[in-house]
């Protein structure tokens, strides 16, 4: 049905279908008045706005949605957008429904796709709101699938903008809450905006395919039916052709052509009872042949959605493979609506689903696991780890089961028990057998965490946890080992940064600086400081701002040095590369001038026993140009598009790379040497803090030929 014919009669019943009960006389209020206080706006595509609320409203029809949810899709524009207000809509229609107006309309106010701070803090304010009432996300994805729908009245510039969002946040969130239609189809909407020619390039295939090998999914449903039928299961059998988008992410992440990838049908079997869905697994493997380590059982082990199926894997005889889902009506109902079956309606009553959960349980859960965040950047990494996570399923010595994300490690599962456990891992036995920490754990595996007396995280544990939960805990933990150390450094930083101002770094001096930046107090503004999370010329600036050292003119490169005699040429060391603001030391050369070494060089020892040829140098302060070559050695995971990103990350922080060398190339992951110009040694530390920070990168050093 067109939007613009979407009228108030067809809409209701829409709602009649599966709520004969339902409030109709509030509804066609909601739409009138939602079209009045919509006359005379218009969307890009020249249709009248209304059209937009009520296709919303139509969305949420098709998962059985209650008046009040249906009725806030109507208006959910009206108060951002015209001249209704929250008491208006309370008082036209009722307090819950102007509350989830409210609740939608903080959301579209959200900048979600902005810098990554601001975002990580948006992305907390979205999981406040989702936990007032889980409606409210509920209308935003329907707002998002139809402005995707339409998307290609906007311009190209906010067509991306608005399609990266979706594919980083909204398509997630929705897979999070079971709603995996909407994921499929607003990933691929997304999709088609951000990669047309690859989208289009695996439709051609498509259609290539299936002139070669004739309807498949017509002749495995019919195949399948034909044994169900003999064994006397009722069941009905759908099968379908995934997504374009669905199709690239395993090209992608399996790093396969077309040709080979094997499994892009899926079919489904909903049978009467759950023991019928075993008996029906049982008739597919005993006709076609099983692919190993392919079957998973989320009837006995649910997703904390409430989604139930047995999936597997099988292949024919022409060794093509096929997935498969078996699952109830009962269980399906949940799969296509996922937590939103909480609200569902059948005939006129709530349906009572004894598989749909409770949204505020569900939400509460979720949101405990993410709480315990103290920062925000930590919390929109756990958010993301979390959304994006497929699960398997572990198990305790005990027999207790322990849901993690795929990847998981050791490590992951013995914070998911409790921090304690987690602090005081030395190693980890599965089913028995000791294993490194780094081991990815498996579907149906026992493991056994390895504790000792006195233990604490190690800093490598932080590229071997995948969990938010896990990450969090050894950060913490690492941050108050080390405070004392940072405060300590921070505290001489900030009075050498003070005295070149001409003041002193006083306990009240620092106090005001830490109110000034928002900081918990002057302990946490020096560790902080100390850890070069924050710059000495930042503190300064906080409380004399006109004082602060400004980023003046460029020294020369050729003037950068203190120390040197009249005509003397000075070269950096190759063996270890001195930065500006590095202590330095020069080593002079007959007929070659000076070679200048970092003042840990190894090189040095050479020349102990000729301290006539040692030179006292130093680094003139100041802004020094980003031409002093450095090499990073760096493992990167060997993703789709992980490279781009760090090229990416690099360039923001204003550093250019001159070379790249790879060392090692491996189906996971590739090291290689990135040759940059930097600034200084605070450029440098602030570059490798930024990417070590990026999910891609397993491990970064500086590489110096001392360490070759």
């Amino acid at each position: 049905m067109d939007n613009a014919e979407i009228t108030a009669d067809d809409l209701i019943a829409l709602v009649r279908a599966y709520n004969p009960k339902t409030n109709e006389g509030l509804l066609r209020k909601a739409y009138a008045y939602g079209a009045e206080m919509h006359k005379g706006q218009f969307r890009h595509s020249g249709e009248a706005y209304f059209t937009h609320p009520v296709a919303v409203a139509a969305i949420l029809t098709e998962q059985r949605l209650d008046d009040a949810t249906l009725i806030t899709a109507l208006l959910h524009d009206t108060v951002e957008d015209t001249d209704a207000s929250y008491k208006d809509v309370k008082e036209l229609f009722s307090q819950e429904v102007a509350e989830l107006v409210d609740g939608v309309t903080k959301l579209t106010n959200l900048q979600l796709n902005s810098t990554a701070t601001k975002q990580a803090e948006n992305f907390r304010k979205l999981f406040m709101a989702m936990s007032k009432d889980l409606r409210v996300i509920l209308v935003k994805l329907a707002d998002r699938l139809h402005n995707m729908r339409t998307i290609k009245a906007m311009r190209p510039d906010k067509q991306a903008q608005k399609a990266r969002e979706t594919m980083d946040i909204y398509a997630p969130l929705a897979g999070r809450m079971g709603m995996q239609w909407m994921r499929e189809e607003l990933e691929d909407l997304a999709f088609r905006v951000l990669n047309p020619e690859g989208r289009a390039s695996i439709i051609r295939r498509f259609i290539t395919l299936q002139r070669e090998s004739g309807d498949v999914i017509q002749r495995i449903t019919g195949d399948m039916r034909v044994e169900l039928d003999k064994a006397g299961i009722e069941a009905e059998v759908y099968g379908r052709a995934k997504k374009p988008y669905s199709i690239w992410r395993k090209m992608q992440e399996k790093e396969l052509s077309f040709s080979r990838l094997s499994d892009i049908y899926g079919f489904r079997v909903l049978t009467n009872s759950e023991a019928d869905c075993y008996t029906t697994l049982g008739i597919i493997h005993g006709r076609w042949r099983a692919v190993p380590g392919r079957f998973k059982d989320y009837i006995s082990q649910p997703k904390s959605n409430g989604y139930r199926s047995l999936h597997t894997t099988v292949s024919g005889r022409d060794g093509k493979r096929v997935e498969v889902q078996i699952r109830t009506q009962q269980m399906h109902d949940v799969a296509e609506t996922g937590v939103a079956a909480h609200w569902s309606y059948r005939d006129g009553k709530r349906s009572k689903n004894p598989f749909a959960v409770d949204p505020v349980k569900w939400i509460s859960q979720l949101s405990e696991q993410f709480n315990s965040e103290e920062n925000h950047e930590d919390f929109l990494e756990a958010v993301k780890l979390e959304m994006y996570a497929d699960q398997v399923f572990c198990f305790t010595p005990k027999g207790d089961v322990v849901k993690l994300p795929r990847g998981a490690t050791p490590i992951d599962f013995a914070y998911a028990i409790h921090t304690r456990i987690g602090n005081a891992c030395v190693g980890a036995k599965i089913d028995g057998m000791r294993v490194p920490l780094w081991t990815r754990v498996k579907n149906g595996q026992s493991i056994e965490i390895i504790r000792a007396q006195g233990q604490t995280p190690q800093a490598t544990w932080l590229d071997i946890a995948t969990t938010g939960k896990a990450k969090s805990a050894i950060r913490r933990s690492l941050r108050e080992e080390d405070r004392g150390r940072f405060v300590k450094l921070g505290t001489e930083l900030a009075r050498s940064a003070f005295s070149q101002v001409g003041k002193r770094a006083t306990e009240k001096v620092l106090r005001t600086a830490a109110k000034s930046m928002r900081f918990d107090g002057v302990d946490d503004l020096l560790a902080r400081l100390g850890s070069s999370e924050i710059t000495a010329r930042e503190v300064v600036q906080s409380v004399y701002a006109d004082l602060a050292p400004k980023q003046g003119a460029e020294i020369d490169a050729k003037r950068a040095v203190i120390g040197l005699e009249a005509g003397q040429d000075i070269n950096r060391a190759p063996c270890c590369t001195p930065l500006p603001g590095e202590r330095i030391v020069g080593i002079t050369f007959k007929g070659e001038g000076v070679t200048m070494h970092s003042i840990d060089c190894e090189k040095l020892v050479e020349y102990e026993d000729q301290p006539d040829r040692w030179i006292d140098l130093r680094w003139h302060e100041g802004n020094h140009p980003a031409v002093y070559g450095t090499v990073l050695d760096m493992t990167l995971s060997n993703g789709a598009g992980a490279l781009g990103r760090i090229c990416t990350l690099i360039g923001e922080a204003s550093a250019n790379i001159s070379d790249l060398e790879f060392i090692e190339r491996k189906p996971d992951f590739y090291r290689l040497l990135i040759y940059l110009d930097l600034r200084d040694a605070a450029h440098l530390h602030s570059l490798m803090l930024t990417l070590e920070a990026e999910s891609d990168v397993a491990a970064i050093s500086r590489y110096r030929k001392n360490d070759a």
